[in-house]
């Protein structure tokens, strides 16, 4: 059977049910009408000569194929928004769209001010912030500019390294006050900790050996980094902070700073075929400098070397 080529409001439907788990929350999630996303599924499914989900009483399940279907019609979906935020410019006047992504805090501590001051430079100019802890595709074009803590190792993306991010251990005045400050690595055991539900590779490769920093520790459980920062901030307990934030908060004291200290490279990256837009050759310069600025702000506290912590 001849498999025709889907109709793109086609494929938008489908991705909104695979993300909503409904036809209900998907004609919600995209301002249409149930029986409209409905048809759309109907069609796709046709034209497809395959189903692509089965009902259960817990909604629409996708199927084998579906999940299979699904990368390559997110890659259409992020493609087909890159191509309108190309298509925003006006002429040569600085306007349109840029889709920048950072991790939670850079994004929603660190860049807001940096941003706001581009925007009073460039009122033409519409800024997408997209905050997220994964790593987004700049080769498929899920963003324009991103921000790593990761050197980028594909050949087509232009990437500035922007400085190196401090973080350490703080805690709010008044959970210290209550439970004490803890003066070596081991006391943290007696203390409520702040830290991450899913552990990722690279948290392992920076723990060092015999440092009590690891899920069964933790009394709070949130792979949120901003969510822990607000739990500190609330008092709950000690979590891993930026120096630049902790340091600007009086209510925030670092703990342990001649022993813990992690340093992540920053990196600004886009990919090289944005150099030609005016728009995105300026907001990445602007982003640059503004970072740079931030990862200096903060002298490194020199590390107190322990017997049992190999720094």
């Amino acid at each position: 059977m001849a498999i025709t080529e889907p109709n793109w409001d086609l494929l938008r439907s489908f991705l909104a049910v695979m993300r909503e788990g409904s036809l209900s929350g998907a004609a919600r999630a995209l301002g249409m009408t149930q029986p409209s996303v409905g048809r759309h599924v109907r069609e796709l499914e046709a034209s497809l000569g395959v189903p692509l989900f089965a009902r259960s009483p817990q909604g629409l399940m996708p199927t084998d194929v579906a999940r299979e279907l699904e990368p390559h019609a997110q890659a259409m979906a992020s493609a087909s928004a890159a191509l309108r935020r190309a298509a925003s410019g006006r002429g040569d006047n600085v306007s349109g769209v840029i889709r920048v992504t950072a991790s939670e805090v850079v994004g929603g501590e660190v860049l807001p001010p940096m941003l706001a001051d581009f925007r009073a430079q460039y009122p033409g100019v519409v800024i997408e912030l997209s905050l997220s802890n994964r790593t987004e595709d700049l080769y498929r074009r899920d963003a324009d500019i991103a921000i790593r803590m990761i050197r980028p190792s594909q050949e087509a993306l232009v990437a500035r390294h922007v400085g190196t991010v401090q973080l350490g251990l703080y805690a709010h005045r008044r959970y210290l006050d209550a439970h004490g400050m803890p003066v070596a690595p081991e006391d943290l055991a007696d203390h409520a900790l702040i830290g991450y539900d899913t552990e990722q590779p690279w948290m392992r490769a920076m723990r060092p050996a015999g440092f009590p920093w690891s899920r069964e520790n933790f009394a709070l459980r949130t792979d949120s980094d901003l969510a822990g920062l607000a739990a500190m901030r609330a008092g709950w307990g000690i979590g891993i902070c930026h120096l630049n934030i902790g340091e600007r908060d009086p209510a925030l004291v670092r703990v342990l700073p001649g022993l813990v200290a992690i340093r992540l490279d920053t990196w600004i990256t886009m990919h090289e075929d944005l150099r030609a837009s005016t728009r995105m050759r300026l907001m990445f310069d602007h982003l640059a400098a503004g970072l740079l600025a931030y990862t200096e702000a903060v002298t490194p506290i020199p590390l107190t070397p322990a017997p049992d912590l190999p720094y």
